[in-house]
């Protein structure tokens, strides 16, 4: 069994996996991850604004998924918080993990840069 380091910005073993270590799909993977990811960061944005719990947890919810089975694992780790807080309606610290998820993709691009 193996064991998530949800502090790493990108689990490249993980991602070699799902992209049968081809280096093109590898980038094109990632380059398609940070672009939705960025747009999912506006709407969860929206949602918390009109603090719309259910929608801003889906959207979450969603972006968490395509995170980590491409090994985006910090990104990962703060969407699973982002959907935790809304779905209590903490609306503040929904704010403040969006802003550590800004900060995660920007660590990611970097990352995918290397690939």
């Amino acid at each position: 069994m193996q064991t998530i380091d949800w502090n790493l910005v990108l689990d490249r073993e993980q991602l070699q996996t799902v992209t049968l270590d081809d280096p093109q799909l590898m980038r094109d993977i990632l380059g398609a991850l940070i672009d939705d990811t960025s747009r999912q960061i506006g709407l969860m944005e929206l949602a918390i604004r009109e603090r719309d719990s259910r929608r801003c947890a889906r959207l979450a919810h969603y972006s968490r998924g395509a995170c980590s089975n491409c090994g985006a694992n910090a990104a990962a780790a703060t969407l699973i918080e982002i959907e935790r807080r809304a779905s209590l309606s903490e609306f503040d610290e929904c704010r403040e993990s969006l802003l550590g998820l800004v900060r995660d993709v920007e660590r990611l691009k970097t990352a995918a840069a290397e690939v």
